[in-house]
Order: C-alpha cells, then structure tokens, then sequence
C-alpha cells in the first residue's frame, strides 16, 4: 500500500476519530446552511437580527428529532429566534477557528524548523523573539487587538480579522515544540544521508524531516484550534471579541447571562455547541496523530490470542 493509503486505513481504523469527523461535519453543514453563508440565503426562516413575538415566554419548542416547532431552541428576552442566533455564532466561531489554527500551524512551523534545522543566529533571533511573545499573556494581547478590530471595521469583516490577527499571536508554542523535534530529527542517519546525496536544504526540512514531525504538528494545532475557539469565546464573553449586531458562541451566553435561573435554555444551546466543537477537533487530531506517525501501531488483543495458539500448541 501506498502511504496515503497506510494513513487513510489507520485513521478510520480509529473509531472515535471518524465519530468525531462526523458530528463535526453535521455541526459544519448545519450551521453554514441553515442561516447561510457569504450572501447566499439559508433554509432556515428566520435569521440572528430578526424580531418576532414571544411564543410561551421563549421557551424552546423542539420535542424530538423530527418535531422542531416553531423556535426549536427558543427565543431570547427580545424575541429573537436562538437557533439562527446559536447557527451565526457556531460559524463564526468555527471561521475563528480555523484561521487561528491555519495561521498559527503555518506560522509556528516555519519559525520551528528554520530555527531548530539551521541553529547559530537564525535559532538565536527567532527564538529569543519568539520568547518575547510569550511572556504577553496572550488573552491581553487578544483582548487589544479584538477592541482594535472592532473599531477599525465593521461587523461583516470583524470576524475574519479577529481570526487573522489571533492566529498570527498563538503559534509561539507550536514553534517550539517543533524546534525541538527538528534538533532531534536533524541528527539521524537518514539527513546525513541527504546531505550527502546533495540534497537542498529545503528538500531536507520538507521532504525527509518534517514528515516525521507532522504528528506533533497535528495535535498541537488541533490542540491550538481548540483553545482558539475557547479564547474568541472568552474575549466575547468579557466584551472584546464578535461586537453586535454579529453574534458568537461567547457572546450569546454573555448577552444572556442574566437569565441563568429563569431560562437555562439559553445557556444550553450555545454551551454544548463549544464542547461539542472542541471534543470533535481534539479526537480527529488524535486520530490524524495515530495515523500520521510510522512507529503508532494500534494493539489487538483478538490478534495477539490468536498468534499466540500456535505458539502454544
């Protein structure tokens, strides 16, 4: 078998991998088809801005898989529908969450391998630059550059720019757990081998040393992308992430904190749609990391039995 194909079997091999690939992909297609997307309209009959009467104090309406009602999650204390407003901010919240991990993995890996691979001063700046972001605690960073955002644009370009700006701080750790795999990979036989062949030193970091490294890489940016997620919940929560009239995760529990002891509901939705989010990203990484890594072989008890009967006999 090809490696492609090594890769692809050990992965749906992974039973909680493919599960978690799976609601993540029901969550993905829900939450951009529903309210749409980029101007294209959605299926759903209302959407995050739209005011309607209150129908039964807001309560939900859903009673079971193919019984929505009405407001299938209920309404907030302005009528607003709070499925359309859990859909926007899951979108949002999962566009955030792929730039930051996008960004940061790009990002991170460069900074690693070239300071790990070359060392001398190229590892001395990019590191001692490197520390010097880390030592900003990275929620007041976040926090002046979400309140920046939000003054210099507009609502439709506030989410993509807070993800950009996010990601470009959140690669520091990344940068140097990779730094340190290629100090590891840079002195085995195999790259003295390559150097020797001629090969270039960019064919060595992308063709022979990072493809060892891309476990490490994998669950460290899914582990990025999970906490980016938290931490754009986090700064919409406390007032400097998504602004109004747009809507996140974070910021409708925020807008709704009033009304933990009255309507729960509100909290609910939302809530579970963040852990939902994070615990898919985290498996499909830890699948991705097992699939990836050459030395990872997944134990079957059933096997082992059955080889050692006829040893036994």
């Amino acid at each position: 078998m090809s490696q492609g194909q090594i890769v692809r079997r050990k992965f749906f091999d992974n039973t909680a991998a493919i599960i978690s690939l799976i609601v993540f992909a029901v969550i993905f297609v829900l939450a951009f088809t529903s309210v749409g997307f980029a101007g294209i309209p959605g299926w759903w009959k209302y959407n995050h801005t739209e005011f309607v009467p209150l129908l039964d104090g807001g309560a939900p309406t859903v009673t079971g898989p193919s019984s929505w009602g009405e407001h299938p999650f209920g309404q907030d204390s302005i009528g607003r529908d709070y499925f359309a407003m859990t859909m926007r901010g899951a979108q949002n919240s999962i566009i955030i969450m792929f730039l930051i991990g996008a960004l940061a993995c790009v990002v991170g890996v460069m900074v690693g391998a070239s300071a790990g691979y070359f060392r001398g001063w190229t590892e001395a700046v990019l590191m001692r630059f490197t520390d010097i972001i880390i030592i900003i605690p990275l929620v007041l960073i976040a926090a002046t550059l979400g309140e920046s955002v939000n003054r210099l644009v507009g609502s439709g370009a506030q989410v993509w720019l807070l993800g950009i700006f996010l990601g470009l701080i959140a690669w520091t750790g990344l940068a140097r757990l990779v730094r340190g795999e290629f100090l590891t990979l840079r002195e085995r036989e195999f790259v003295d081998a390559a150097k020797i062949a001629g090969a270039s030193n960019a064919r060595i970091i992308f063709k022979h040393i990072l493809p060892n490294a891309v476990g490490v890489i994998i669950v460290n940016t899914t582990l990025l992308m999970s906490a980016g997620i938290l931490l754009e919940t986090a700064l919409s929560y406390i007032g400097f992430g998504v602004k109004a009239p747009d809507v996140s995760l974070g910021l409708i529990i925020s807008q709704n904190q009033e009304a933990f002891q009255t309507r729960p509901w509100l909290f609910w939705f939302p809530g579970l749609f963040i852990v939902l989010i994070c615990l898919c990203i985290n498996f499909i990484g830890d699948g991705l990391r097992d699939a990836f890594d050459p030395r990872q072989k997944k134990f079957n008890a059933g096997r082992a039995k059955d080889a050692e009967k006829p040893a036994a006999a």
